[in-house]
């Protein structure tokens, strides 16, 4: 069975390596100030926050979120990243990581959670199609750095 919850301290390497599989995925390189800073948020709970997946105990999968306000409805969680194990995948991980920033989001009195993802990642995609509805918009990115 999944267990979801906040992540422990001693489980920062555990999140590190995943994280780091979820930036590799999307081919993004990242520097330990910016794993630093991430752990650091959301260990503090306040602006972003974490949960992780267990199967027996062990960490298996990744998740981050956070609220912002919108101009046409209840403030909004958007959640930005999801990441599970090969080995945990097509075990209801994501699913279940994804329902848990849901029902985390209606406590919070949000108007809906959202998220991106590649037009390619289709496995990915399967279950999204499953849990959410695709709105069909397209996102355009202007990098400050």
């Amino acid at each position: 069975m999944v267990e979801i919850g906040p992540l422990a301290e001693h489980e920062r390497p555990d999140w590190e390596a995943l994280f780091r599989g979820y930036t590799d995925f999307y081919q993004r390189v990242m520097p330990q100030q910016g794993y630093d800073r991430a752990w650091r948020e959301f260990r503090a709970g306040t602006r972003m926050h974490a949960l992780g997946a267990r199967l027996d105990g062990e960490l298996v999968g990744i998740t981050h979120f956070l609220v912002h306000p919108s101009t046409s409805s209840a403030d909004v969680c958007y959640l930005q990243d999801l990441f599970t194990t090969p080995a945990a995948r097509g075990r209801g991980v994501a699913r279940a990581l994804i329902e848990a920033v849901v029902a985390w989001a209606r406590e919070q009195d949000c108007g809906r959670v959202y998220w991106h993802t590649q037009e390619t990642n289709a496995t990915a995609r399967r279950l999204y199609d499953q849990v959410a509805l695709n709105k069909g918009f397209i996102q355009y990115l202007v990098p400050l750095d």
